[in-house]
């Protein structure tokens, strides 16, 4: 497995509320994209993904393993925006992905976001958990629509938010060549599916396929936090 990643806070935030986590010894990666005021928010990605390795607990069950650790990061950021004043309303998304061997699981919440890249082929692996993804879903709104509203990032679901939190979770299993992208929606809301696989598969190295992301992602205003990481199959 090889590897690599970025995080830049865009050209109009003041700073960083995006985190990233690589433990390639668990084989977790994760991205994380906080919510919240007076840097709530910050505190809110970096803990979540600060602690998300401790509570994984090695089970037989690496499902069961990640989505219960992703239970103890909701219920463990609720305490601490409880326990200050100043925190209180902080949550983030979160996607983490725990490869062993050629098993992939994805734990999702929010709108941070897995791809699969497969020879030509890009698979989004997470759901946006958008009030606009919502409706969608009801048909009462286009995709296009969705990408152009101006609550296009307002979350019906995160971390640290509410006592209960559902994890979404899919399994797949991988083949040499295989690319698994995660990434917070100042990537996403800027650069497509389609124009994501074409830049990574055109670029000669992991580090060069994530430069070109973000460059593209800046080019386009980056107007928010943008974080990549990239993995590849060997």
């Amino acid at each position: 497995m090889k590897w690599s990643q970025t995080t830049h806070t865009g050209l109009v935030r003041l700073n960083n509320e995006d985190a990233f986590l690589i433990e390639p010894a668990l084989g977790l990666f994760a991205v994380a994209d906080g919510l919240g005021g007076h840097r709530a928010g910050e505190v809110a990605s970096h803990k979540a993904l600060e602690q998300l390795p401790q509570f994984l607990g090695g089970a037989a069950n690496p499902a069961v393993d990640l989505v219960t650790a992703m239970e103890a990061v909701n219920a463990s950021l609720l305490a601490i925006a409880n326990a200050n004043r100043a925190w209180r309303g902080m949550g983030t998304t979160c996607t983490a992905c725990l490869v062993r061997g050629r098993d992939l699981w994805v734990g999702h919440v929010g709108d941070s976001r897995a791809y699969l890249l497969r020879g030509g082929d890009v698979l989004q692996l997470t759901e946006d958990h958008t009030w606009v993804s919502e409706l969608v879903k009801n048909g009462e709104m286009t995709g296009e629509e969705a990408r152009r509203h101006p609550r296009r990032n307002m979350l019906v679901r995160a971390l640290g938010v509410e006592a209960a939190v559902r994890v979404d979770l899919r399994y797949l299993g991988l083949v040499p060549g295989d690319r698994v992208l995660l990434c917070t929606d100042g990537l996403s809301d800027l650069v497509t599916p389609a124009e994501t696989g074409a830049i990574v598969a055109g670029s000669p190295d992991l580090a060069s396929g994530v430069g070109r992301l973000l460059a593209q992602a800046l080019a386009r205003g980056g107007p928010d936090n943008v974080t990549i990481v990239l993995l590849e199959v060997e």
